[in-house]
């Protein structure tokens, strides 16, 4: 009760720039605070996903630089993906921590800037390598002979940065357009981190053209990547059932799989979160689906290359034997 208290009383904090027009000095994470009572449970969990993700996607990133059997493009790009997962989750889960911890969702309206803006330019790196990488399947799987050619180290290297530069500009002028927006009602969040749906909730006045070029940018950054990874796999799925060897078709459709897995929980939890209509209603499920594309992914991500990859499984247990043997 007193944490809600001091909530509200700074969820006053505005500084007035017209008659009617204010920005916020500082915004309020509400997170979980409908269910104060879990607070210590959830904070907990939280800890000890974090600490996963960042074990378990470190550990693939450790592997795939000192096993030599997986220095191979795939590989580099998973380990790109992993590295990729620690800084995504890292953007909003230890914010997450500390208001759990604290009871305090008070976040300063830089903060919260900053965070959605890397959080933005992080999701749209991971739409774009996870594309890259079904493009790396579909040249290994549907054009063998050319793979070492079309997937040189330079064009890997290439392949990488272009994933993590391109949506910049773009997630910057999104933050940009955004938090420029007059709020003129209440600062209080009703999520766990900056995000893009919520803060539109905040915003006051005709804000149709604002939500339009979210629709736009959200359908050219989420679609279109996801739509390049079916064209790819429709034609990798082609060439794997005209495999005449049932032990080659099982080791294609396992490689792939794995990937698959972690495109549908990201694009599916993502889509539905930023492509939907704006509504009230489903607030609680707005968190839920964050939850999903935020902390399931990076979770599940080294445990689905993992335990579904006999390469990697092979090189942790000669990297545990190493250290066992120290």
């Amino acid at each position: 009760m007193q944490s809600k208290h001091v909530n509200l009383q700074r969820a006053n904090k505005f500084k007035i720039t017209d008659t009617n027009l204010t920005v916020p000095i500082e915004f309020v994470l509400l997170g979980f605070s409908d269910i104060p009572q879990l607070h210590w449970f959830l904070f907990g969990i939280f800890l000890f996903i974090y600490m996963t993700i960042l074990l378990g996607n470190g550990l693939i990133i450790l592997i795939t630089r000192v096993e030599p059997t997986l220095q191979t493009p795939m590989y580099f790009f998973i380990s790109n993906f992993s590295f990729l997962e620690i800084c995504y989750v890292s953007v909003t889960l230890p914010r997450m921590l500390m208001d759990l911890f604290t009871l305090k969702g008070n976040i300063s309206f830089l903060a919260c800037a900053t965070q959605m803006c890397l959080f933005l330019i992080l999701g749209a790196t991971e739409c774009f390598l996870l594309a890259v990488m079904s493009y790396d399947r579909y040249v290994a799987i549907c054009n063998p002979l050319l793979y070492p050619v079309v997937m040189s180290s330079k064009v890997c290297t290439q392949l990488v940065i272009g994933s993590w530069v391109i949506g910049v500009p773009i997630q910057v002028g999104q933050t940009y357009q955004i938090l420029s927006l007059p709020f003129c009602e209440s600062n209080q969040i009703n999520h766990f981190f900056c995000d893009i749906p919520p803060l539109l909730k905040l915003a006051c006045g005709n804000i149709f053209v604002n939500e339009l070029v979210v629709f736009i940018f959200a359908v050219l950054i989420v679609t279109i990547p996801f739509m390049l990874i079916l064209a790819s796999y429709s034609r990798i799925i082609s060439t794997i059932l005209k495999l005449p060897s049932n032990t080659g078709r099982t080791k294609a459709f396992s490689t792939c799989s794995s990937h698959l897995i972690v495109v549908f929980l990201f694009y599916g939890s993502a889509s539905i979160t930023y492509l939907k209509p704006k509504s009230n209603k489903y607030e609680g499920t707005d968190k839920l689906l964050s939850l999903f594309y935020t902390i399931l992914t990076p979770m599940v991500n080294p445990l689905i290359y993992s335990l579904r990859n006999k390469d990697v499984t092979g090189a942790l247990k000669k990297l545990f034997t190493r250290l066992l043997a120290f």
